[in-house]
């Protein structure tokens, strides 16, 4: 991105607190973006924001629209994690990735429509997973919640696309935030990673590395850009080639 790409735009971003949430907030901000910054518990110039309560969505949507201006960019990245096995996994952990995964990602993604519609402007992205893409062991929630997260934001550019309005879903794989090393046993987890999982039928990563936030982040402002302005509905996958498809 280029400085002041972003200037006199307003964006906001969920999940917004650490990891790719935090650098999508960075990247925005250096191309000149303002950005309202949100996030479960909130904290200094993070709003407080639970996406699984419409309400609480829809309200901080229009006080912004009325307060500071158009919102012109949504970016949904508060997300849940689950590594249960199906047996294992309660109704109330499955109910809860999918309220924060997927519902989250309706109740954000309705607010912004509803006002970026009569504009015919804006572009939302969804920050997914490859895991949406192919079956991972003991993930069997997250998996889900993320693929329908993804067909609904494809529905949802399909919907917007006469209006003008973009939306995109980037899929990383295996990327270095807490998330991630919250999965970790020991110090040689980022090897494992890379080098795949055989027993849980995981491959490994072609490039050799895993995803910084920032990879991510790129991708994010990349398809927010006037310079992806003939993008909606691409599920763009940053994953060093994990999962072998586009």
């Amino acid at each position: 991105m280029t400085a002041g790409e972003f200037a006199g735009r307003i964006a906001l971003v969920t999940g917004a607190a650490g990891g790719i949430g935090a650098a999508v907030v960075e990247g925005l901000e250096a191309a000149g973006a303002r950005v309202i910054a949100t996030d479960i518990a909130g904290g200094g110039r993070i709003r407080p924001l639970d996406v699984a309560d419409s309400g609480a969505v829809d309200a901080l949507v229009a006080a912004v629209e009325r307060d500071e201006g158009p919102i012109d960019f949504g970016v949904n990245v508060a997300g849940v994690l689950s590594t249960t096995e199906v047996t294992e996994t309660s109704d109330a952990a499955w109910q809860r990735v999918f309220a924060v995964n997927t519902h989250g990602v309706f109740h954000v993604s309705r607010a912004l429509a509803g006002y970026m519609k009569p504009r015919r402007r804006g572009a939302i992205v969804t920050v997914g997973s490859n895991a949406a893409g192919v079956p991972r062991h003991s993930m069997a929630a997250y998996a889900a919640s993320k693929a329908a997260a993804t067909m609904f934001t494809r529905c949802l550019g399909l919907e917007l696309a006469a209006h003008g309005i973009r939306c995109n879903i980037v899929a990383p794989g295996s990327t270095l935030t807490a998330m991630q090393t919250g999965m970790w046993a020991d110090a040689d987890g980022a090897a494992r990673v890379i080098a795949g999982v055989p027993e849980a039928f995981k491959a490994g990563i072609p490039l050799g590395k895993l995803a910084v936030p920032q990879d991510v982040a790129n991708a994010v402002l990349f398809l927010l850009s006037d310079r992806a302005g003939h993008i909606t509905m691409a599920d763009l996958y940053v994953d060093g080639g994990a999962t072998l498809r586009a």
